[in-house]
């Protein structure tokens, strides 16, 4: 009879203590994913925060960019940028390492509300080169080539 108490008490003990185990396993995993929670948003909140300062550089240069989209057509008298319709992304270069990321800008010219273009200018280290601006989409009038 003690043989078996002892062996029960045994059992038991292992038991608890694997229970024990359990419950802090997965008190961690919960822990874990709270911060995982907390740190996704913290990212999402500072990546917002990037965007906007790139915005607000791009406004600063709004005229570089006036300019450069009415080198491309001497019939363009004025440019309109589209602010709330800014993208960004990745250019695909055909490479599994990707491409760069882009910011691409969108707008119309001479007051005509069927032109439209794209401008992309790279952005490297988290920073607009605004000498890489490049024509992403021809200007176009009416979804024809704008000559």
């Amino acid at each position: 009879m003690k043989k078996q108490i002892k062996n029960l008490a045994i059992i038991l003990a292992f038991i608890s203590t694997l229970g024990c185990l359990v419950g802090c396993v997965k008190q961690d995993r919960e822990k874990s994913r709270q911060e995982k929670i907390v740190a996704s948003s913290s990212i999402k909140e500072d990546k917002k925060a990037i965007k906007q300062k790139q915005l607000a550089h791009l406004k600063e240069h709004e005229q570089e960019i006036v300019d450069f989209v009415k080198a491309q057509n001497t019939k363009v008298e004025s440019v309109q940028i589209n602010w709330d319709e800014t993208e960004w992304g990745v250019a695909g270069n055909g490479t599994p390492q990707g491409g760069d990321e882009m910011i691409l800008i969108f707008g119309g010219f001479n007051q005509n509300p069927e032109s439209s273009w794209r401008v992309d200018v790279v952005v490297e280290d988290g920073k607009i080169n605004l000498k890489t601006m490049s024509l992403g989409q021809y200007l176009r009038m009416g979804g024809r080539i704008f000559e």
